[in-house]
């Protein structure tokens, strides 16, 4: 009896939340996507009137950024699947927040596009390696854990552009450059915790043709489908907000993408709570069931009403946020990196695509064609949600 209960003690360890570790990927997570997917959109109004772009060569930078991102997470994503590479991790969010911190100097649009894409390519072998190690210390709360892990990145993108107007407006493009001691600073966060996902992966390496389950194609397909969608919705408010509001001023308009993305990190970490009791893919549909009718009227509102509306908006459509990713692993049960790539990275990385192509629609008819667009994009998401496999059953 003694020696039974001895031998389950390490596997009682593994379904408990390693705490330290968790809120150190949430913490490193937030760095990253504060500079990435947080400052790289809203900097964009402020890259146009230092280079004299027009809304096409303005968007191409955040193509850039999320294209550098999309294609070397799933790459990165298979590769350390079949041979982890732990010191990424590190790396990663250090070259994400060098890189953007060098546009400080940039003198042209192509010096600028090589230091956006570092610091895109650092943020795309940054999450394999991080999602992966929460997937480590998640135990059996797999939907909380990446909730943690993704509010750290929400709450980044949600900070991002409050940097415009608390800082970046008083010192210009070149204040980035005080981006640098952060990027050290990130090495003091991460590097620490080497030792244990090192350790982490040479126990999974033992066990991993015990693993349970199969990848199932068809769902991955539907599943990047629905997330680039939410991903367009995301970058399409971020992006044009400014531009659609064009008698408010900078700082007002960077207020509201923060409700926006800050409404979108509270439900994240709600829906990352409440998944495992309703079921994830209830969940998804539901959610961008709801941001369906916030996205038609908010091209018609103003004043109160549409901080309301961008408040609701936020929250309901990024709920789904971090039940993408857990989703993606269970669609992926031997590829738990390249899961992460895909919806972290390739999915939420096409969101630069769709910027361009908005930008290339706000040239040719205006921005409020832009929102037109995005007025349809959750109702899209959430009829292909519905076709989404359950989840139990490919648990069972």
């Amino acid at each position: 009896m003694g020696s039974q209960s001895f031998s389950s003690a390490p596997l009682q360890a593994e379904n408990l939340l390693y705490r330290r570790a968790l809120y150190t990927f949430s913490g490193a997570h937030f760095l990253n996507d504060l500079v990435t997917t947080g400052m790289v959109p809203a900097l964009v109004v402020m890259y146009k009137h230092a280079l004299d772009l027009n809304y096409t060569q303005s968007t191409l930078i955040v193509l850039v950024s999320y294209f550098a991102s999309s294609v070397t997470q799933p790459v990165f994503g298979m590769l350390t699947d079949r041979r982890p590479r732990v010191w990424l991790f590190s790396l990663g969010v250090f070259l994400s927040i060098s890189g953007l911190a060098f546009t400080a100097v940039a003198p042209s649009l192509g010096w600028l596009l090589v230091c956006i894409a570092v610091s895109g390519f650092g943020s795309g072998v940054f999450h394999p390696e991080a999602s992966r190690g929460t997937h480590f210390a998640s135990g059996l709360k797999k939907g909380l854990a990446q909730a943690i892990f993704q509010v750290g990145g929400n709450a980044g993108q949600a900070v991002g552009p409050l940097m415009i107007p608390l800082f970046l407006a008083h010192t210009g493009i070149h204040g980035l450059i005080w981006l640098l001691p952060v990027a050290f600073l990130s090495l003091i966060l991460t590097v620490p915790l080497l030792g244990w996902m090192n350790g982490k992966v040479q126990n999974i390496k033992r066990t991993k043709k015990e693993m349970a389950g199969k990848n199932h194609i068809p769902g991955v397909i539907l599943l990047v489908l629905v997330i680039i969608l939410r991903s367009w919705c995301q970058v399409g408010v971020v992006i044009f907000l400014p531009f659609y509001l064009k008698h408010a001023s900078l700082e007002t308009t960077e207020l509201l993408n923060f409700v926006f993305v800050g409404a979108g990190a509270l439900g994240t970490l709600f829906g990352g709570m409440i998944s495992d009791r309703v079921g994830m893919k209830r969940l998804l549909v539901v959610s961008m069931f709801l941001a369906t009718p916030f996205a038609l009227l908010l091209p018609h509102l103003s004043g109160w009403l549409s901080v309301l509306d961008l408040l609701c908006f936020g929250f309901s459509v990024l709920s789904s946020f971090s039940v993408g990713v857990v989703y993606m692993q269970k669609l992926l049960p031997k590829n738990i990196a390249l899961a992460s790539g895909l919806s972290i990275g390739f999915g939420v990385g096409a969101g630069g695509i769709g910027s361009v192509f908005m930008g290339g629609i706000s040239d040719l008819f205006g921005v409020a064609a832009v929102f037109t667009i995005l007025s349809f994009l959750p109702m899209i998401g959430a009829i292909l949600s519905w076709f989404l496999p359950n989840e139990k059953k490919l648990a069972s």
